[in-house]
Order: structure tokens, then sequence, then C-alpha cells
């Protein structure tokens, strides 16, 4: 079964930073496109980032130039790096792979930016 478990989340002050985790089990790591997804309260799910099997990055407007995505095969690990944190960035983070048309979540950690 593939399985994502995210972490790292919590409280950070304006302009400070985080980093989340996801480890992922249950499929061939690094031979899919994965991405973080990301929800506030109230509004739609907002697409973040995306790492594709050959490394390509991809990032939201508004997330470019302070987060930065990238993987560890050996750990099987999905990683977001957040610097530059601002208030809007709160929200549940949610990692994702697409594996063979089907889209698997893991469960989400809550990032909350505020002083």
């Amino acid at each position: 079964d593939v399985q994502l478990q995210a972490s790292g989340g919590g409280l950070v002050q304006p302009g400070g930073s985080l980093r989340l985790s996801c480890a992922a089990s249950g499929f061939g790591f690094g031979n899919y496109k994965m991405s973080w997804v990301r929800q506030a309260p109230g509004k739609a799910p907002e697409w973040v980032s995306t790492i594709d099997s050959d490394a390509d990055t991809y990032y939201s407007d508004s997330v470019k130039g302070r987060f930065t995505i990238s993987t560890d095969n050996a750990k099987r690990t999905l990683y977001l790096q957040m610097n530059s944190l601002k208030p809007e960035d709160t929200a549940v983070y949610y990692c994702n792979v697409l594996r063979i048309g089907t889209n698997y979540w893991g469960q989400g950690t809550q990032v909350t930016v505020s002083s």
C-alpha cells in the first residue's frame, strides 16, 4: 500500500523557516511526480510545488523564491524547505504522489505563521 506520512509543521513567526518532510512507502520512490498542496481554513486547496522523476521542480508564484522542494531517495523522503514565511502561508500542508493515474495523499501537517 502507498503510504505518505507528513511531518514538520508548527508555529513560526513571520520571516521564519520550517522544513516539512514526507516519508513515503509502498511504491518506487523517485519514479513518480510528487507534490505539496496546502489548504487554508475556508479556502480551496492550493498547489504549492512539484518535483518530477527527473528532479525538475515547479513552484506556484506565491512561493517561488521562498520554498524549495527536494527528495532524498535513500531515505524515501520528500521535503519542503520554507523560508521567509508569511501569515498567508498558514495552512495544512499535504504531500502527494501521482502513481499510475491515481493520486495518493498524506495526512497533512499544520503550518501556522503568526507573531
